[in-house]
């Protein structure tokens, strides 16, 4: 875990803005001692938020399949294509 005191963004903010992207970890700022910021670089920013909703879509998913809705296996969606292109293949 990357901390520094909030002073060090204005005075070495290339500094800090390099250890950002070559950790690609975020570096938690303090003031008086105490946690006030998080600086981060852009793309581990973006990752994150792209596994955060990721994630959120599982949980989603997960919550329907535990309430008793119905989804369909590779299987099941392989057959039915199956069926599909034979009833279509069938009628020329």
């Amino acid at each position: 875990m990357n901390i520094r005191p909030s002073a060090s963004i204005r005075q070495n903010y290339n500094e800090i803005a390099l250890l950002c992207k070559n950790t690609r970890e975020p570096v938690y700022l303090t003031k008086n001692g105490e946690g006030d910021l998080v600086v981060m670089d852009i793309d581990a920013f973006h990752r994150r938020e792209k596994m955060l909703d990721l994630r959120e879509k599982l949980l989603n998913i997960e919550r329907e399949r535990l309430s008793g809705a119905h989804y369909s296996s590779v299987d099941e969606l392989e057959q039915r294509l199956s069926d599909i292109l034979e009833s279509v293949g069938g009628r020329k």
